[in-house]
C-alpha cells in the first residue's frame, strides 16, 4: 500500500500561552497520521515559546520549532512564509494558535484533494466558537458560517473571491492547499503583518484555482478579546486595514490582467466608501433614517 501524502501543518504564534497547547493537541488528535507540525514563533515573550520548544523536543521528526533570526517579531505573513519554506508536505494546512481542528479534518480534506486533482484547495464552513468559555450564554452564540456558493463541489475562480469580498463573514478560515499552488502564487504578502494577511493569500489562490467547498465544519474559530480581529475592531483600525487590502487587490488584479467584469464591479463597490467618505457617510445616515 503506497504511503499517504504528507501534510505540513503550520501554526504561527505570538504570545499564545493560553491556547497554543489546545491547538497542538487538536493536531495530535487527527485520525490522519502522516503529518508534520511546524511551530513558528513570531517573537513571543510569554511561555508559549517554552511550550512550543518542549513539544518539538518531545516529538523530534514530527514537530519542528522555528523562529525568525534574533527572535524577531516580523508579523503574521512573514511567519507563515517561514513555515512554508521549511514544509516538506505535498499539502499544507494553516491552523491559528487559538483555534482548534476537529479530529477528522485532515483525513477528509486529503481524501477530497486526492480524488479531485483539479482542485487547488479545499475548505469547509468554520464554526464561530464562543462556547469555549463554558459560559451558558455563550453556547447560544455559536454558529457555522454560510457560504453563498454551491457546496460539496468544485467552485471555479474567481467565484469564491467575489463571495468573501461581499461578505466578510464568509472569509476562509479553514483550508488545505496543494504545496505547488502556494509556491505558484508566491505565498503570503509580507507587507501585511496582521489584519487581512490571510485574505490577501486567499485572494491570490481563489483568483487562479478551483476550490472544493464542503458543507462540513472542521474548524472551531475561537472568538475572544485578544484575537487579532477583535483587537482591530477595538482600536478602530479595521476600516483602514480593509481599505489597504482593497487597494492592494485592485492593483493586483490590474497587474494580473484580470478581465472578469463582475469581480471588478464588486471591488469597485467595496472601494467606493473609501474613495467617497463624505457621500458614504450621508448614505449611511439616510439608510438609518429610513430604517427607523
Amino acid at each position: 500500500m503506497p504511503e499517504r501524502s504528507l501534510v505540513s501543518v503550520i501554526i504561527i504564534f505570538l504570545n499564545e500561552e493560553t491556547f497554543i497547547q489546545e491547538a497542538i493537541e487538536s493536531v495530535f488528535a487527527q485520525t490522519y497520521e502522516n503529518w508534520e507540525l511546524l511551530l513558528v514563533d513570531d517573537g513571543s515573550t510569554d511561555h508559549s515559546t517554552d511550550i512550543a520548544r518542549q513539544y518539538a523536543e518531545n516529538h523530534p521528526g514530527k514537530i519542528r520549532y522555528l523562529e525568525h533570526e534574533g527572535h524577531q517579531n516580523r508579523g503574521m505573513s512573514a511567519s507563515r512564509n517561514l513555515g512554508i519554506s521549511h514544509a516538506d508536505g505535498q499539502y499544507i494546512g494553516f491552523l491559528d494558535a487559538d483555534d482548534v481542528w476537529l479530529p477528522n479534518k485532515v483525513e477528509e480534506q486529503v481524501a477530497i484533494l486526492d480524488s479531485a486533482p483539479e482542485a487547488g484547495l479545499v475548505c469547509g464552513r468554520s464554526q464561530w466558537w464562543y462556547s469555549w468559555t463554558g459560559i451558558p450564554a455563550d453556547s447560544l452564540r455559536d454558529f457555522v458560517q454560510s457560504l453563498d456558493v454551491p457546496l460539496d463541489t468544485l467552485v471555479q475562480p474567481p467565484t469564491l473571491l467575489r463571495v468573501f469580498l461581499k461578505n466578510e463573514w464568509a472569509s476562509l478560515h479553514d483550508i488545505v492547499v496543494r504545496r505547488e499552488m502556494v509556491e505558484a502564487v508566491g505565498g503570503y504578502e509580507e507587507s501585511f503583518c496582521g489584519m487581512y494577511e490571510d485574505q490577501v493569500f486567499h485572494a491570490k489562490l481563489c483568483l487562479r484555482y478551483p476550490a472544493f467547498v464542503s458543507t462540513v465544519s472542521w474548524c472551531r474559530y475561537r472568538q475572544h478579546p485578544g484575537a487579532c480581529t477583535a483587537r482591530s475592531h477595538e482600536t478602530g483600525s479595521t476600516c483602514s486595514a480593509r481599505n489597504t487590502f482593497l487597494k492592494w487587490l485592485e492593483d493586483y488584479l490590474g497587474r494580473q490582467g484580470v478581465k472578469d467584469e463582475t469581480l471588478w464591479e464588486v471591488v469597485q463597490k467595496e472601494l467606493w466608501p473609501y474613495h467617497h467618505p463624505n457621500l458614504a457617510r450621508i448614505s449611511r445616515q439616510i439608510r438609518k433614517f429610513f430604517r427607523r
